[in-house]
């Protein structure tokens, strides 16, 4: 099975020209099925559609949450389905198994007020530090997922004209800058890069304090870091400063429409659960205008 999976996952990578992050999910996701199905003694090529309803029942006892057991559903189905195209087996075990349903969440949104604070937290009298202002105030100007910060190379940033271009496997999008963004990414590009690279072969935009490109581990941790210096009890993550672009930008004014673009979405439903952010906002100079509210 190990060789299976190892074949499988060559060939979503260079046929669905997954991201990295996606094929590490599905790795694991199937190492764990595998370990299941060795401590049962389940051929993984004999497996019947009651052995994976077990199996799912398993990830549900032993309490992975309903997105988790929805996205293992999708990653063995995905598998068993290539061993169907492969001729290893004749019929998916998954083929009738139904995910769970999962309840869609809204995405946390700081306010601006706790933005400003978060983003005034580094202080530029070091090195780390107006690293650390760039990347947050780079992170919050964009929208950029920090998978796609941490791949930046110094090359995707033209400072004279205030862009950003982000590649991804399939196309790239260009991003711009705002002014104080753009103010702390040169400071950090031309004082401090410099000094914190050892190696001049080193093209990428954001090292860590090695000279190293900085990992998508680091980056959650500064965030983290600077979210308990803020003191703000909402749990902060990259992806909630991705949030919190689109709801600011729609709340004044952007249209849904170039808030996609930015945000590189290929489909504008996954930018509509913005709106409801919006709705709110309405709702408040509604409420401030209207004269018989």
């Amino acid at each position: 099975m190990e060789k299976q999976i190892s074949n499988f996952l060559s060939f979503i990578r260079d046929d669905k020209k997954l991201s990295d992050n996606t094929l590490q999910s599905y790795k694991r996701d199937l190492v764990q099925l595998e370990e299941y199905m060795d401590s049962e003694k389940i051929n993984y090529l004999k497996a019947t559609p009651e052995d994976m309803k077990r199996y799912f029942i398993h990830l549900q006892t032993i309490g992975k949450k309903t997105s988790t057991i929805s996205r293992n559903v999708a990653s063995i189905r995905s598998f068993y389905q290539y061993l169907v195209r492969c001729k290893k087996i004749k019929k998916d075990p998954t083929e009738k198994i139904q995910s769970p349903k999962v309840e869609k969440r809204s995405p946390t949104v700081l306010t601006s007020s706790e933005v400003e604070l978060l983003l005034n937290q580094p202080k530029d009298v070091d090195l780390k530090g107006i690293r650390d202002k760039a990347m947050l105030e780079f992170a919050y100007a964009t929208g950029m997922r920090v998978s796609e910060i941490i791949e930046l190379n110094i090359e995707d940033i033209n400072l004279k004209d205030g862009l950003v271009t982000c590649k991804t496997r399939t196309r790239q999008r260009h991003i711009p800058l705002g002014s104080l963004s753009l103010r702390a990414l040169a400071d950090y590009i031309e004082n401090t890069r410099p000094i914190l690279i050892k190696d001049e072969n080193v093209k990428a935009l954001f090292v860590n304090t090695n000279g190293k490109r900085l990992t998508r581990q680091g980056f959650w941790k500064i965030v983290k870091y600077y979210k308990e210096q803020a003191h703000i009890t909402k749990d902060i993550t990259p992806h909630v400063l991705r949030h919190s672009f689109a709801t600011h930008l729609l709340q004044n004014g952007a249209d849904l429409k170039s808030i996609q673009i930015m945000l590189g979405h290929s489909d504008i439903s996954s930018t509509q659960v913005y709106m409801q952010f919006q709705d709110e906002s309405i709702k408040d100079i509604y409420k401030h205008a209207h004269p018989r509210a």
